[in-house]
């Protein structure tokens, strides 16, 4: 029997999973550690900055446009600058 490519790596990872013992065990311990991770750090360390700065959904899509659309490092360095300058005339 000839196996393609894809087919020995299939069969490969799937007998090598297989037979693990300690293996799944520390591959468990390793995805609830990352799943925790990730959650402590969305919830600490990034805030939703458009429900934060933003009354409503237009503001939020405007905001979003204007800063995929802008050109370049420097441009959206303005549009950031130009957002701080009407927050704080409001």
């Amino acid at each position: 029997m000839n196996m393609s490519n894809p087919q020995k790596f299939y069969t490969l990872y799937r007998d090598g999973f297989r037979s693990m013992v300690l293996g799944r065990t520390l591959w468990k311990i390793i995805i609830i550690k990352l799943l925790i991770i990730f959650g402590v750090l969305k919830l600490f360390f990034f805030p939703d900055f458009l429900t934060e700065n933003f009354d409503n959904d237009q503001e939020k899509a405007d905001y979003v446009l204007e800063a995929i659309t802008a050109q370049g490092k420097s441009d959206f360095w303005n549009v950031k600058q130009m957002d701080k300058v009407k927050r704080r005339e409001k």
